[in-house]
């Protein structure tokens, strides 16, 4: 099944862009109907972070999310396949000066999971090579398929979760920008609790632990879905000044702000179908069934 859906996905990397945006449209709505507890996850999440929303905006905002996701999801055809100039028109880059600016100086680009992360990581591997965590797939045949969609350009370096700290640190100190996405629910190891939208959430501590350690400049690194059929926009944004502090939990509070504040211009955007609310405090009862 796998192999089929990547042959459809092979062949519609040859579609104009705006029939690609309507495949994604239905493959979004499609899963929304299908995949009972995402949509369920996600409504929680919602519900959780938006209480003063009513609930029929909220209900159009998982939708509108699906559908976003739906499209980032089939646009990766166009990301595996497709010529790298397209890529270049397909995602605009701003902010590389930041980058260029640090000459080989450790930096770390906090990328949050927006749904779009794969089309940024994809533009800025067309100008830089960095290093990122990659995670093995349950589906063996799609993570190869992720893996090498991700090393097509540049000499771009996958570190596994089972590498840990120790080579993410090597390459920093090699010059290497790590692209870096820690705002998911990974459980209750090296994690404390911080609001997130006012909610207490299991937040890890990496982004300030490894700046500490390695010396490395944190710039915040998001990619948006522009309308229509205009592809997307990454942005690297300035390295955050007094950063880190002495203080892991105002680290991870101003992490999660800065997320919140990003979402809140895209909020279609952002991954609320991720069990983020997973890991509760002792005694709190579970969010998700």
């Amino acid at each position: 099944m796998t192999r089929i859906a990547l042959a459809l996905l092979w062949l519609a990397h040859f579609l104009p862009l705006g029939a690609l945006a309507a495949l994604g449209n239905a493959v979004g709505i499609c899963t929304f109907w299908l995949v009972r507890e995402r949509r369920e996850v996600t409504r929680i999440n919602l519900a959780k972070c938006f209480p003063a929303m009513d609930s029929a905006a909220r209900e159009r905002l998982a939708r509108e999310h699906f559908r976003a996701f739906g499209r980032a999801f089939v646009e990766h055809a166009l990301l595996w396949w497709a010529p790298r100039e397209r890529i270049e028109r397909l995602v605009r880059v701003s902010g590389l000066e930041w980058l260029r600016g640090q000459r080989g100086s450790p930096v770390i680009l906090f990328a949050p999971h927006f749904v779009g992360f794969d089309a940024g990581f994809a533009r800025l591997a067309c100008e830089i090579d960095m290093v990122a965590i990659y995670a093995q797939q349950k589906d063996r045949t799609f993570s190869e398929r992720l893996r090498r969609g991700r090393l097509r350009f540049g000499r771009q370096q996958l570190a596994s979760r089972q590498e840990g700290v120790r080579a993410i640190l090597a390459a920093l100190r090699a010059g290497r920008p790590f692209f870096y996405l820690p705002d998911q629910d990974y459980g209750p190891k090296e994690s404390i609790f911080v609001p997130f939208f006012g909610v207490p959430a299991a937040t890890v501590t990496g982004l300030s632990r490894l700046a500490r350690v390695s010396g490395a400049k944190v710039m915040p690194c998001v990619t948006r879905r522009l309308p229509g059929s205009d592809g997307y926009a990454v942005e690297v944004e300035a390295p955050w000044e007094d950063f880190p502090t002495d203080d892991p939990r105002a680290d991870a509070r101003r992490m999660n702000a800065y997320i919140e504040r990003k979402a809140l211009e895209i909020p279609e955007q952002y991954l609320w179908m991720h069990k983020r609310f997973k890991t509760r405090p002792a005694g709190e009862a579970r969010f998700y069934a």
